[in-house]
């Protein structure tokens, strides 16, 4: 029978991370079990790359004060691009409610060492963007570490290097049961065969509740459909522009290639695994789109080059990260935030699994039993 100290369960971006983490910790025997033929087929290839330290709630903005430093330094830790690029995002307050709200976020930030975050005028967003319809705006903050990254060249970057330094990776393998015995996790069942450990990771993206049920955990991860259009070239607008976020009704966009990356959360959406492009959603946003940059109007879309994707939703919109039970390790619910905060998930679980305790934050936030004793962390700053 195979061996393993870890058994990582899914290979994304997260899992990945979890990886690398543990590899650079000393810990080389690892195996990661991706059930397609491919990493980053799941959420991670369909992911807008954001990256971003402008939250709402301190454990959100201490996991990116981990995780965008990281990926500034990321080429050179891995030998491996991550397409980091510092362009900033652009919240745009379209009334004094939303103006508040900022003020306060950015206090939060601020208290906890942001240091490139700053509160704009209205005037400042008039004259960088004239584009815009900025009747309505204002104010706004922007910080300029914020940006993008290229989430499936992360993914490899992570996976290349921990596959370099012993890991393990097992791909076109599905994971068909988990064992426990009086100790705990006892070891996994594979399309590969049995596979004997006493640590799992629960990586596995929108499919967490099944791999959790499989443990015996009810997990309230569920998946929900986001998509994304990207337009035909288009030079009208700056391609230095930052991720530019409309408050009114949660539109935003960022240069991409030649055209531009365009993206709403639409409410009517509902839960479930749903990974087919919906055309009417075009004029959907389009519509958003040309109601504050009014010369989108003219933007030309390919709707057979549109893409969705799975968020992996929680109660809260934050993730469940830690021990749910003996040996059993979660790293899962990201709510759309699984590129941006990976490295700083990667070195959680990493601390949890090695030494059972961390310290980057507090993890008692996070736990799976936060939902059965009513100690929600709402996370307001959702895109």
């Amino acid at each position: 029978m195979q061996t393993a100290e870890v058994v990582i369960i899914g290979g994304g971006i997260v899992g990945s991370s979890v990886a690398y983490h543990l590899a650079a910790a000393g810990c080389r025997d690892v195996l990661l079990i991706e059930r397609e033929t491919a990493q980053g087929k799941g959420s991670t290839g369909k992911s807008m790359g954001g990256v971003r330290a402008q939250f709402a709630t301190p454990v959100n903005i201490q996991m990116s004060l981990y995780s965008i430093p990281f990926y500034a330094s990321f080429d050179e830790r891995m030998g491996y691009p991550a397409g980091y690029r510092p362009q900033g995002y652009l919240f745009c307050a379209a009334n004094e409610n939303h103006l508040a709200y900022l003020r306060a976020n950015y206090q939060k930030q601020v208290a906890m060492g942001l240091r490139d975050v700053r509160l704009v005028d209205a005037d400042e967003i008039r004259t960088t963007f004239p584009q815009l319809r900025s009747d309505d705006i204002v104010g706004g903050s922007f910080c300029s570490t914020d940006g993008f990254v290229d989430p499936y060249s992360a993914m490899i970057g992570f996976m290349s290097w921990a596959t370099d330094h012993g890991v393990k990776l097992w791909k076109n393998t599905a994971v068909t049961g988990i064992q426990r015995d009086r100790k705990g996790i006892s070891g996994v069942e594979t399309t590969r065969g049995a596979v004997s450990t006493r640590s799992v990771v629960n990586a596995a993206g929108p499919w967490a509740a099944e791999v959790a049920k499989m443990a015996g955990i009810d997990l309230p991860v569920k998946p929900l459909r986001r998509m994304l259009i990207p337009t035909e070239p288009f030079d009208q607008f700056p391609r230095t522009a930052p991720m530019i976020i409309d408050m009114s009704n949660g539109f935003h966009f960022r240069p991409e290639g030649l055209g531009f990356l365009l993206a709403w959360n639409d409410p009517e959406e509902t839960p479930g695994f749903k990974t087919d492009f919906e055309p009417g959603f075009i004029e959907k946003i389009l519509t958003r789109a040309a109601n504050r940059v009014p010369i989108f109007e003219n933007l030309a879309v390919n709707p057979k080059r549109a893409w969705a994707g799975l968020y992996e939703m929680t109660p809260d919109h934050h993730p469940i990260l830690g021990e749910a039970a003996s040996g059993f390790f979660l790293a899962n619910g990201f709510s759309g935030h699984g590129v941006m905060h990976a490295p700083a998930t990667g070195k959680i679980l990493s601390d949890l699994i090695l030494t059972g305790r961390c310290e980057l934050v507090d993890t008692s936030l996070l736990g799976l039993s936060r939902f059965a004793e009513g100690r929600l962390i709402e996370e307001t700053a959702v895109l």
